[in-house]
């Protein structure tokens, strides 16, 4: 048997063929779908990068325990399982985080691995001068930003570009190796994640008008560039969609070349999705994870099912399922620590060895270290939100003390303290260390949130529903039982540890329904077309409007207190219309009164 995995990264599903985007030029994935299982109830788990691939290896969740990070010593990783068991296993990928602190003992787990270099400022080639970028709308201009631009003049064609040389390794691998057997290869892209960099033939694909800055790159924060430009970045998405497309249909190319369907499986997935204006956010982290982010594709071709090909399934299926899933089609048991399931038992009524199937699932639970933590029964969507502003208690449960590019400071490490096994750890404690979340990561603000889908699909409408919010709360505290939850989760999400002892008084919608802050936290933000515009303005970098005295004496004038607020020091990179956007400060009266008087000082 044979087993390949197609894992693209942020792939928002509401933008495929198969999910009802008819504007999308994608028609490998139309093709995939005619041959495979599409599960239309697929939800992550633990997000983002690093803590989805790590489910991908654990079959379990983990953002109840650790934000990003390696994998622990004390977890199961499905690639090594079958690496133990006589299965060739190979990765070929572009996906810098693997090669990075937070992500650097996973491509280990592999019998051999290949990487591709240059993505999303990757740090690769190296240059001391500094990049000479187009105008660009991208705020965040960064040490990432800069050095995506030095290696974006290396990757200037498509055979250049480190997706075509990922796909080039992977289909190495199934020429040489297709008259083998046992064996399982990974061939993982980081698109269409941002930067949406793409070349001309694929942005061809999508012809339309626009003259104004380079924008492939968005912030993540609410949208406040105009209908012109977002309709921009969204066809730049899309081109580097159609390139994945074109990827994958190499792949489905070469199972029909050699033979593959008869005795290999495959999955395409991908770790979460992206927001792209919907619901007037960009990207993902800041903002509760909506189904754009939570609700991801998936395909699978099972060749012991092939009846199965072409149709779609409504159970609920996570990212935690693909890990039991290979090992089983391989006939590996997965570990007792597994929390997923393989997902050929719901197809067949039952196990491959006979045993009865499990009942459906009835929930599932997702979410990132320290944000919400999410439930769903595929009809509702429950965002439970901290208990009040601070956000604690919540620690870090790790033996591997590293975030996604550095290590943990010592002074993170100064509090540091043993802390009893959990189940999963193999009798083994580890230390329990004080967490960080970085400025802009608010889950409080949002407060808790619930959604009903079959009324509101595009979770436009939070609703109250005390019945549905008690029901689906009870659930949630069941889930941290099983998983095993760290005693400061149920503190910080103000919850018992008893479902039984979930009451009418740990609701949370109603409350939060009625602050002021998570009315603004929802609202759309002022749009940059909104107001006048000098030579310094609303939409000017801080650190440049903030350089000229007579500007910043207008700021004075209209926003009392923020030229002191540490506010401008955190957000120094973007404009005021964006801190505005992020924070609810300035409101958009005090930003149109001191753009007007902007534009008035500093006329163009």
């Amino acid at each position: 048997m044979k087993a390949i995995m197609v894992m693209f990264d942020s792939l928002n599903r509401r933008l495929l063929p198969p999910y009802g985007a008819d504007w999308i030029h994608a028609p490998n994935f139309t093709r995939l779908a005619a041959r495979s299982t599409t599960y239309d109830n697929c939800y992550v788990g633990s997000m983002p990068c690093m803590p989805a691939r790590r489910e991908l290896h654990t079959g379990r969740h983990n953002f109840l325990h650790r934000s990003w990070g390696p994998l622990e010593p004390f977890d199961d990783s499905m690639p090594e399982l079958l690496k133990q068991r006589g299965v060739y296993t190979h990765l070929v990928s572009d996906h810098q985080h693997y090669w990075e602190d937070g992500g650097a003992t996973y491509h280990g787990r592999y019998h051999t691995w290949e990487f591709f270099r240059g993505q999303e400022g990757d740090a690769w080639k190296g240059q001391v001068a500094d990049p000479e970028p187009p105008e660009d709308l991208r705020s965040n201009r960064n040490d990432l930003w800069r050095q995506d631009w030095v290696n974006r003049a290396h990757m200037d064609t498509e055979e250049r570009h480190p997706q075509t040389l990922t796909f080039n390794a992977g289909l190495e691998f199934l020429r040489d190796n297709r008259a083998a057997d046992d064996w399982f290869v990974q061939i993982e892209t980081f698109d269409p994640h941002e930067p949406f960099f793409t070349h001309k033939s694929f942005k061809d694909l999508y012809p339309h008008d626009y003259s104004g800055p380079h924008f492939d790159w968005p912030d993540y924060h609410k949208v406040t560039e105009t209908d012109e430009q977002v309709a921009h970045a969204r066809f730049e998405y899309a081109a580097l969609l159609s390139m994945c497309d074109h990827s994958l249909g190499r792949v489905l190319d070469a199972m029909d070349e050699y033979g593959l369907w008869d005795d290999t499986m495959l999955i395409v997935c991908t770790d979460h999705g992206l927001l792209l204006g919907e619901k007037g956010w960009w990207g993902k982290l800041v903002q509760p994870w909506y189904n754009e982010l939570a609700n991801i594709p998936l395909f699978v071709w099972d060749p012991r099912r092939a009846a199965h090909a072409g149709s779609r399934r409504a159970e609920l299926v996570q990212t935690i399922d693909l890990a039991p899933t290979l090992l089983e089609f391989f006939g590996v048991d997965p570990t007792p620590d597994m929390q997923g399931r393989p997902l050929g038992d719901a197809l067949d009524g039952g196990s491959a060895d006979g045993e009865p199937a499990r009942a459906p699932r009835e929930s599932a639970i997702f979410g990132m270290f320290g944000g919400h933590v999410n439930i769903t029964d595929g009809r509702w969507v429950y965002m439970r939100s901290c208990h009040d502003a601070t956000n604690r208690p919540l620690y870090e449960h790790t033996l591997m003390p590293t975030h996604g590019r550095g290590r943990f400071a010592p002074h993170e490490l100064a509090d540091a303290e043993l802390a009893a096994p959990f189940g999963f750890t193999k009798g083994v404690p580890t230390l329990r260390v004080p967490a960080r979340t970085g400025p802009g990561f608010d889950p409080y603000r949002f407060g808790a949130l619930l959604y009903d889908l079959a009324d509101d699909p595009r979770q436009e409408r939070p609703v109250r529903d005390d019945e549905t919010e008690l029901r689906l709360t009870r659930l949630l505290v069941q889930h941290l039982r099983d998983a095993d939850a760290p005693a400061d989760q149920y503190e910080r999400l103000g919850l018992p540890r008893d479902p039984e002892q979930v009451t009418a008084a740990h609701l949370q919608v109603a409350a939060h329904r009625a602050r002021p802050r998570q009315t603004a936290a929802l609202a759309a933000a002022p749009r940059a077309d909104e107001f006048p515009e000098g030579r310094l303005g609303v939409r000017t970098p801080l650190a440049v409007l903030l350089s000229d005295p007579v500007a910043v004496e207008a700021v004075r004038r209209f926003v009392p207190g923020l030229a002191d607020s540490e506010l401008l020091t955190v957000r120094s990179s973007g404009s005021l219309l964006q801190l505005s956007a992020a924070t609810g400060r300035p409101d958009r009266a005090q930003l149109t009164a001191l753009a007007t008087e902007l534009a008035r000082l500093f006329p163009k």
